[in-house]
């Protein structure tokens, strides 16, 4: 999917994109190949405020450079697209998790960290405390379940080729505060 191509797609879908900086050329290929691509990553950034949040997610910080992902949902519903290629945000999860994504299959249980998944999935980091306690607006929800069906859409690809980074690395939360099956739930009914 080309930059262009996810911007248009993004906006087919009804939702308002900011384009940050030169978000188009803003990526880590020079670390790894970036694709086959096969599937959509939704993380918490436990972060508050957009704008502190959507400047993390471009730059990085010392011990992870950025770009942290491709797209950043901010509590008002919209997308900051901050990095096209690949990006910091999967690290190494579960290669039993990545076949099932492929097929379009039930998810395993991840128990195991082999498999670079920066290389496999476009990430959309969502602003969050991610304390269970921070609340996820309608707007923002709707704009995680319109961000991945507009991927899905594109590719050809259904609600199972959509997961959370808790379901790929073991370890990892994110998202928390809504349920990924609920979420695939949305993403199914919208691409139906």
């Amino acid at each position: 999917m080309s930059a262009s191509s996810l911007l248009k797609a993004l906006k087919a879908e009804g939702l308002t994109v900011v384009e940050v900086g030169d978000w188009r050329d803003h990526n880590r290929n020079h670390k790894g190949h970036w694709g086959p691509v096969h599937g959509v990553m939704i993380h918490h950034t436990v972060t508050r405020g957009s704008a502190a949040t959507v400047e993390i997610c471009r730059k990085g910080h010392e011990s992870l450079p950025g770009p942290l992902c491709h797209g950043v949902i901010t509590k008002d519903g919209r997308v900051h697209l901050v990095g096209h290629g690949r990006a910091n945000h999967a690290g190494l999860g579960d290669d039993d998790v990545l076949r099932a994504v492929i097929a379009e299959k039930a998810l395993p249980r991840d128990n195991e960290a082999n498999t670079d998944g920066n290389r496999h999935f476009y990430g959309f980091e969502c602003e969050n405390l991610g304390d269970g306690d921070d609340p996820w607006p309608a707007a923002q929800l709707e704009a995680i379940e319109r961000a991945a069906a507009a991927v899905c859409r594109h590719h050809g690809w259904n609600e199972r080729s959509v997961i959370g980074h808790l379901e790929w690395q073991p370890g990892k939360v994110d998202p928390r505060g809504f349920t990924m099956a609920s979420m695939r739930e949305r993403i199914r009914d919208r691409l139906k």
